[in-house]
Parts: structure tokens; C-alpha cells; sequence
């Protein structure tokens, strides 16, 4: 097979981002379906090949949390989206949490999960910290759930959703549960 070149294609491209856009529309459904997979591919491969994932996770539980010792909200750092998540509990019937949900799975459950660590909390009381790695995708769509459980029974608090659009991280909503449409 002879060597493809596409230094013109890359210069137009790296050069002028409406250009991406043009080049879009004149390529059929089927191989913009493929494009899309392609580049989707691309972006989870760099991801999980970049730099040191101890460190960027070492960093990321340094910063990551909060007083209450639940996780503040997702950030990037290329090629990254970091997701800390979390419990704290006074007992097994009681804990406050807080996790990610990805293109509507839990994050532990998320197809483009590249890497997630769980630490036990410090302190007196129990639970766990978790620090989790993703790719950034365009069109990824992140709710972070935050809930307390009473008496063995979940109630959510608060949902914060977000969704990545050219490579940010954009908050789209922000909405209180109440209790009463919980269960």
C-alpha cells in the first residue's frame, strides 16, 4: 500500500477550524458515522497513552475535594475530564455521596472510563475517595449526583449537569432535589 499523504489537509484543518465544518458537509452519512468513531477513538487512545497517570491522579486527590470531604465539580486537564467522587458515612444507614454519571451509566460502569483509584478516608469516619480519568469527547454529557442516605434509603440532593463542547467543560444546569420526588 503506498504512503498516504496529508500534509495539505492537516495545514487546512490546523490552520482554519471552519474548515473541519466544510469538509463535514460534503462527506456522506456513513463516512461521517465513520469520522466520528475514528476521531472518538483517537481522542480515548491519546488519553490513555498520555503523560503519568499516577501523577495527574496524585494531583487530582490533592485538589479534588472539598471540606465536607465529598468531591468538588469535574475539571479538565488535557486531555483529561477529572471526576472525583466519593462517601462519607457516621454508619452503614447513613452517608453522604456524591459520583458522576456519564452518558447516562455511573462512571464505574462508563465505556471510556480510563482509569479510576478509590481511597479509604482519613478520620474518624468511613467511606472512600475516588479519582476518575475520561477522555475528553465532544457531546460527553457528566451529571454529578449528590445524595444522603437515611435510614437505608437514598434521597438526591443535588444534580449539576455538564456537557463537553470543543474540548470544554460547559455547566448546562444545576437543579435541587427535593425530597418529596425522591426515592
Amino acid at each position: 500500500m503506498a504512503t498516504r499523504r496529508y500534509g495539505t489537509i492537516v495545514k487546512h484543518l490546523t490552520g482554519d477550524p471552519d474548515t473541519a465544518r466544510e469538509l463535514c458537509a460534503k462527506l456522506s452519512d456513513d463516512v461521517l458515522i465513520e469520522l466520528g468513531a475514528a476521531v472518538h477513538d483517537e481522542q480515548r487512545r491519546r488519553a490513555q497513552a498520555a503523560g503519568d497517570h499516577d501523577a495527574v491522579i496524585e494531583a487530582a486527590f490533592e485538589q479534588g475535594f472539598a471540606r465536607d470531604g465529598l468531591g468538588v465539580l469535574p475539571w479538565l486537564d488535557k486531555p483529561f475530564v477529572i471526576c472525583p467522587g466519593g462517601m462519607v458515612a457516621k454508619n452503614r444507614a447513613n452517608h453522604r455521596c456524591q459520583f458522576v454519571s456519564v452518558d447516562d451509566c455511573w462512571i464505574w460502569e462508563c465505556p471510556d472510563l480510563i482509569r479510576e483509584d478509590k481511597r479509604s478516608m482519613p478520620g474518624d469516619e468511613e467511606g472512600f475517595r475516588a479519582i476518575a480519568l475520561l477522555p475528553i469527547v465532544n457531546g460527553m454529557k457528566l451529571d454529578v449526583v449528590r445524595a444522603r442516605m437515611r435510614q437505608g434509603r437514598h434521597q438526591v440532593e443535588r444534580v449539576t449537569s455538564f456537557a463537553v463542547k470543543r474540548g470544554r467543560l460547559i455547566e448546562v444546569e444545576q437543579r435541587d432535589v427535593s425530597a418529596r420526588g425522591t426515592r
